[in-house]
């Protein structure tokens, strides 16, 4: 949630103007975040969440704004975007595609602890059940063909060690083809960052904005990825129990899923260490911009390999 369009409080309030949201009173820029410009609103109604769209285009965007409406409406703790004068949920700002959502309560968490990854887990299934009844349909953008392409971009970067990595995951992926697995929308990015908290209740699931119709197992993967992987390996093992079980109180992990497991860690692994490693070396201008070390999810890439067996037996306690 970098800034790369900046924005005065002339164009703020002529953008207002679409809004019956009252008196602009503050704004701010929000650095958390790489891929869109954002922005805390504060008017005379409220407190509200500004982005603009740097990638995305007004015809791409109804999917995640629709979707976050219908899970808000579902009763998710999403962000329900907020409608214009004419019933509108995208207008434009800076000749860019923009749109407010509500602003919602809590902070993310650096480090988690069992309660919280059971409320992620929960959350995550019934996002994956709910969205059944969801009627739009989105692909990947961030899939095969985007993985060789980025692939071979930064490939003249790494050392000779992360390019055998690179190779060996690339080849990996190719030689294994997984189907006929559950598919629901995915959030597709459920970091702790996009995650908000008051104390262990669960608040706000914010930034939809890598959703798409999916294998569930791979959210689930991602979602593990970031939650359960720190230097404390007995605390992970906990949260990775926690979160998996709370998950399976509301959908059944099936055995074709579990068979995947690993597939789908190294699968999800390698998406965001590819992401970093194009941000870090072919980064993009803005006035507040925030890059993530890609060295963590080359890691995480390591111990997949070395702890197979492990990551397996995970299931023996869910």
């Amino acid at each position: 949630m970098s800034v790369y369009t900046n924005v005065s409080p002339h164009e703020l309030n002529d953008f207002l103007e679409n809004y019956s949201l009252g008196q602009l009173h503050q704004f701010t820029g929000i650095s958390d975040g790489i891929e869109n410009t954002n922005y805390f609103v504060t008017t005379s109604k409220g407190q509200f969440v500004l982005t603009i769209f740097e990638q995305l285009t007004s015809k791409e965007l109804p999917y995640f704004l629709k979707l976050m409406a219908f899970f808000a409406e579902t009763g998710i703790p999403t962000a329900h975007p907020i409608s214009d004068n004419q019933g509108h949920y995208i207008n434009t700002l800076n000749g860019k595609p923009a749109a407010l959502v509500k602003r919602l309560n809590g902070a993310s968490v650096d480090i988690a602890n069992t309660e919280q990854c059971q409320a992620v887990g929960i959350q995550l299934a019934r996002m994956h059940v709910a969205s059944q009844q969801f009627s739009m349909s989105r692909e990947a953008s961030r899939n095969e063909r985007w993985r060789n392409q980025t692939a071979e971009l930064v490939m003249p970067k790494l050392n000779e060690d992360e390019q055998m990595l690179l190779r060996q995951e690339l080849d990996y992926l190719k030689a294994k083809k997984v189907d006929d697995l559950h598919v629901s929308v995915i959030h597709a990015d459920l970091f702790r960052d996009n995650v908000l908290f008051i104390e262990c209740e669960l608040t706000g699931i914010i930034d939809f904005y890598y959703a798409y119709n999916g294998f569930s197992i791979y959210d689930i993967a991602v979602t593990v990825n970031d939650w359960c992987t720190t230097e404390d390996k007995k605390r992970d093992k906990e949260n990775m129990i926690a979160l998996l079980s709370a998950y399976q109180t509301v959908r059944q992990i099936d055995q074709g899923e579990r068979n995947a497991w690993c597939y789908f860690l190294r699968l999800a692994a390698l998406r965001f260490w590819l992401s970093r490693l194009q941000d870090k070396y072919f980064p993009r201008g803005g006035e507040i911009t925030h890059t993530k070390n890609p060295d963590r999810f080359k890691a995480i890439i390591q111990e997949h390999l070395k702890n197979e067996d492990e990551m397996m037996n995970i299931w023996d306690f869910c």
